[in-house]
């Protein structure tokens, strides 16, 4: 895979993290998300 694709992802996947971990547990809630969740939804951006 190009260097280039592979840093896009990354950045897709760390912007991901930072966005769900900035959120307060209720507002993962009313989305159905918990903490734990967070860094499968990422890895899924990484993809």
């Amino acid at each position: 895979m190009n260097p280039i694709r592979i840093a896009k992802k990354w950045l897709a996947y760390r912007r991901t993290m930072n966005e769900l971990g900035g959120l307060s547990n209720q507002s993962l809630n009313d989305i159905g998300l918990t903490r734990y969740d967070i860094r499968n939804v990422a890895a899924r951006s990484y993809r």
